[in-house]
């Protein structure tokens, strides 16, 4: 008896911690959805990433 209350503890901890586990990857990919669809802020390399444009580069400074 000692053993089957054992595996029903561990079990029922299991599927607490699994719970857990699924609510916090809904909640980041929530996070993640919300700050997709947010369009970036002033000038913020985020928002010019994938631009077509190609990047400028800068000739190396003189002494």
């Amino acid at each position: 008896m000692y053993a089957l209350e054992l595996h029903r503890l561990r079990s029922a901890e299991l599927r607490r911690t699994a719970q857990e586990d699924r609510l916090a990857r809904e909640a980041v990919r929530s996070r993640r959805a919300v700050r997709g669809a947010e369009p970036a802020g002033d000038g913020a390399p985020a928002a010019e990433s994938h631009t077509d444009r190609p990047r400028r580069h800068r000739l190396p400074r003189t002494a």
